[in-house]
């Protein structure tokens, strides 16, 4: 079983060692272990449950939803659960980016209108 130090995870995952902390202290990668002297080592398991959790946060989902997506594993201890929550959130997010462009398509062609009627009252 390879172990990595927190320095050698978050070099290896590409974050700061006081992001795995915080995701830590949030209950996301809540199988950390400790050696002897306290200090934390950390596992492939650990550096895939990162890995998902970045991917997470790409794709744009909140701490909250991810916490919610924890707390689902820790009760069924099955991915199937999870991923058809992972879905819906996904469904939402998905519906949102695409009122957000119809809104922004809206004020695009509210801005170009406008400045139609700047042009216009420009050259007279």
């Amino acid at each position: 079983m390879t172990t990595y130090s927190i320095g050698e995870l978050a070099k290896l995952l590409e974050m700061s060692t006081r992001t795995i902390r915080y995701y830590e202290e949030l209950g996301l990668l809540n199988s950390v272990k400790r050696i002897e002297n306290g200090r934390r080592i950390y596992t492939d398991d650990d550096v895939r449950r990162l890995k998902f959790i970045k991917r997470l946060k790409i794709l744009g989902l909140t701490l909250s939803e991810m916490h919610e997506l924890e707390y689902i594993w820790q009760i069924h201890k099955t991915n199937d659960i999870v991923l058809k929550r992972l879905l819906e959130i996904l469904d939402l997010h998905i519906n949102r980016i695409d009122d957000r462009m119809k809104d922004l398509e809206i004020l695009k062609n509210e801005i170009g209108e406008y400045k139609s009627r700047i042009k216009n009252k420009i050259n007279g």
